[in-house]
């Protein structure tokens, strides 16, 4: 059970104000206020999501070396290399929604030194492989990782500074702060972005019925002729594969999608 009373005032009034983001997120079109709040809230972001690993086509060797072949491996490697590691109480996302489809209790795992500044009543810090099993059950329950630099995260939390501090959200379709994406600016919105290297494709399987473009939270799956379209608003999460039941839609990782998420992950963020 959450107790909101529990937690600091600036965060549960942060929690009043998340259903609305899509209206905040629209001042960031316009010119000065976009800049402004740019530079307060996403400077410097670079923030992908990962594909649950069942939902990826493997029919080659993705990773020069075979050590890491699958999104969640991407999340291990950075809980392995980082010192410090918290794991949030609760889903700031999920329980400002009172979010009735995933754990409300399933918050963010930050990672980096940074995390020494986050309030004990928001989370606590635990160990590299308890953080590798809170991820795993994150996973089991549904939810998407999406994992980069959020200098958001540094904001709220007062978890400074940002580049100390990688946050690993575990996001559900429902209630994810980035569905806010669509009324984002262009420069902005391209801070969250999907994995290089991959592609989705539909199949001829596609019979149009639409429930991938139900899933999918950033309005980037159109039904043309009785077939799904995916147009670049797309991220990559990999819902509408997971959703699909005839099978229609493929997603492929190229060979260095992951070594080169890795490496752009590594530089925006100091875990050392």
């Amino acid at each position: 059970m959450i107790h909101m009373d529990n937690i600091p005032i600036t965060v549960r009034m942060l929690s009043k104000l998340f259903p609305l983001r899509f209206f905040f997120a629209k001042f960031t079109k316009l010119p000065l206020i976009g800049k402004t709040m740019d530079k307060m809230f996403f400077e410097n972001d670079r923030i992908f999501y990962m594909p649950k690993d069942k939902v990826i086509n493997i029919g080659q060797k993705i990773y020069e070396d075979d050590s890491i072949v699958l999104p969640s491996e991407v999340v291990n490697y950075f809980i392995d290399k980082s010192k410090h590691h918290v794991i949030m109480n609760f889903c700031i996302c999920r329980s400002s929604k009172n979010c009735e489809h995933y754990p409300r209790d399933f918050g963010c795992l930050f990672l980096g030194e940074a995390t020494l500044n986050i309030d004990p009543r928001l989370g606590k810090q635990v160990t590299k492989d308890e953080a590798k099993e809170y991820v795993k059950k994150c996973r089991e329950a549904g939810l998407v990782h999406l994992i980069g630099r959020n200098r958001l995260d540094s904001v709220w939390l007062k978890a400074k500074p940002p580049e100390k501090l990688l946050t690993i959200c575990n996001c559900c379709e429902c209630c994810c702060l980035w569905m806010m994406l669509p009324n984002l600016s262009r420069e902005i919105g391209a801070k969250v972005t999907k994995l290089a290297g991959l592609e989705i494709k539909v199949t001829d399987k596609c019979t149009g019925c639409g429930e991938c473009a139900k899933v999918c939270f950033v309005n980037a799956i159109k039904i043309v002729d009785q077939k799904a379209q995916i147009n670049d608003n797309c991220r990559g999460c990999g819902r509408c594969v997971e959703k699909c039941r005839f099978n229609a839609i493929e997603i492929c990782l190229g060979k260095n999608s992951l070594a080169n998420s890795i490496t752009n992950i590594s530089n925006s963020i100091d875990l050392s």
